[in-house]
C-alpha cells in the first residue's frame, strides 16, 4: 500500500512537471518577458552582491593586517565599518588616480588635435586642387552638372520631413537617455547600500543560508552545495587577485620600457593600459588604441614604434605572464584560460570574460575530482 502511494506521488509529480514544461514551451515569450522583468527588479541587488564580493577581498586584507591583534572591545566594534570604508576608499582612489592621470592628457591632446585641424583642411584643399588640375575628367563631370534640372521642391520636402520626424526622435531619445541615467544612478545607490549591508553582515547571512539549506535539503546535498560554493568563492577571489596583479605587472612593463625608449606619456599610457588590462586578454588593446592615438598626435613615427613595442610586450604578457599568474591563481591550465575568455566574451561580452574564468575553473576542479574518484573506484574493482 505504501509502495502504491509512493508510486502515485511520483506519477503526480511527473505529470505536474510535464505540464509546467509544456506550458513554458507554449508560452515561451511570456516566460522570457517575466524573467527579464524579474531581472530588472533584482538587478541592483545583483550588482550590490557583485560589488560586495569584490570589496570583500581588500576588506579581509585590511582586517587581517590592521585589526588582527586588536583585543579591545571598542576596536572590535569598529573594525568592520572601518575596513569597509578603507576598502571602498582604496577602490575610489584608484579610479580617481586613473582619471586624473589620463583624462587631462586626453583633453589636452584633443585640443591640440583641434588646433591642427585647420592646417589639415588647408592641406586637403591644396591636395584637391592638385587632383582636379591633374584630372580634367572630374572638371568635365562638374561642368555637366546643371542645377536648373534639379528637383529642389522634392529635396526641400525631404529635408522638412526629416526634420519633423528627426525632432520627435531627438526628444524621445533625450527622454529615454535621461530616464536611463536617473535609473542608473538610483540602481547604483541601491547596489552600494546593499553591498555595504552584505559586507557588514556577511557572517550572519552565511549562517542563515547554511541553516535554510540544512533545513530543506538532505545532508548529502547540503555538504555538496557548501563544497561547490566554497570552491567557487576561492576561485573568484584568486582570479580577481591574479587579474589585478597581472594588470600592475603589465602597466609597470609599459612605463619602464616607454621611459627607456623615450616615448611620450609613459606614465599615463602605462596607467591606462594597467586599468584596461583588468578586462582579460583583450582589455590592454583598448589602452593601446588610446595610447597610440595620443602619441600619434605628438609624433606619428613614435606611434608606429609604440605599436611594435605593444605587440612585443603583449606577446610576452599573453604567453608567459597571464596564463601563469591568472591561470595558476585559479588552478586552470593556460589553454582553458584562453577558452574561457573566448567563450565568455562571445556569450556575455566583457562581463562574460570576467566571470567565465573562475566559473570554468570551478567546473574543471569538480570534474577533475569526480574523474579521479571514478578511476580510483575502477582500479579497486579490477
Amino acid at each position: 500500500m505504501d509502495l502504491n502511494k509512493g508510486n502515485m506521488k511520483k506519477i503526480r509529480g511527473l505529470i505536474l512537471f510535464t505540464a509546467v514544461v509544456c506550458l513554458a514551451v507554449v508560452k515561451l515569450d511570456v516566460l522570457l518577458e517575466g524573467i527579464f522583468f524579474l531581472l530588472s527588479i533584482v538587478r541592483p541587488f545583483i550588482y550590490g552582491a557583485a560589488i560586495a564580493f569584490v570589496l570583500n577581498i581588500p576588506m579581509k586584507a585590511i582586517e587581517k593586517s590592521l585589526f588582527s591583534k586588536a583585543k579591545n572591545p571598542k576596536v572590535e566594534k569598529v573594525k568592520r565599518p572601518a575596513s569597509i570604508f578603507l576598502a571602498f576608499a582604496a577602490v575610489v582612489l584608484v579610479i580617481v588616480f586613473v582619471t586624473v592621470t589620463v583624462v587631462p592628457q586626453v583633453t589636452k591632446t584633443m585640443i591640440e588635435l583641434g588646433n591642427k585641424i585647420p592646417k589639415f583642411l588647408a592641406d586637403v584643399q591644396i591636395w584637391l586642387e592638385e587632383l582636379f588640375a591633374s584630372q580634367p575628367q572630374l572638371i568635365a563631370l562638374l561642368e555637366e552638372f546643371d542645377p536648373a534640372e534639379t528637383n529642389w521642391d522634392s529635396i526641400v520636402d525631404t529635408v522638412i520631413d526629416f526634420l519633423q520626424n528627426g525632432l520627435g526622435s531627438v526628444v524621445s531619445s533625450t527622454v529615454t537617455v535621461a530616464s536611463t541615467i536617473i535609473g542608473g544612478v538610483v540602481n547604483l545607490f541601491v547596489a552600494l547600500v546593499f553591498s555595504f549591508y552584505i559586507l557588514s553582515q556577511k557572517e550572519k547571512l552565511g549562517s542563515q543560508f547554511r541553516r535554510i539549506l540544512h533545513a530543506y535539503f538532505p545532508q548529502k546535498v547540503y555538504d555538496k552545495v557548501l563544497e561547490v560554493t566554497s570552491l567557487a568563492g576561492r576561485n573568484f577571489s584568486s582570479f580577481i587577485t591574479g587579474q589585478c596583479m597581472e594588470a600592475v605587472i603589465l602597466g609597470t612593463m609599459f612605463v619602464i620600457t616607454m621611459a627607456l625608449f623615450g616615448f611620450p606619456y609613459a606614465v599615463m599610457v602605462g596607467v591606462l593600459i594597467a586599468f584596461t588590462a583588468l578586462i582579460p586578454i583583450v582589455g590592454a588593446f583598448i589602452g593601446c588604441f588610446v595610447g597610440a592615438f595620443l602619441i600619434m598626435v605628438d609624433d606619428p613615427v613614435k606611434a608606429i614604434w609604440f605599436l611594435v613595442l605593444f605587440i612585443v610586450l603583449q606577446q610576452i604578457e599573453g604567453n608567459l605572464i597571464y596564463p601563469h599568474v591568472v591561470g595558476n591563481s585559479v588552478g586552470l591550465p593556460s589553454i582553458w584560460v584562453l577558452a574561457a575568455v573566448t567563450i565568455g566574451g562571445s556569450l556575455m561580452g566583457v562581463v562574460g570574460m570576467l566571470i567565465f574564468i573562475p566559473i570554468l575553473s570551478t567546473v574543471y576542479a569538480l570534474l577533475r575530482e569526480d574523474v579521479n574518484e571514478r578511476n580510483g573506484k575502477k582500479r579497486k574493482n579490477v
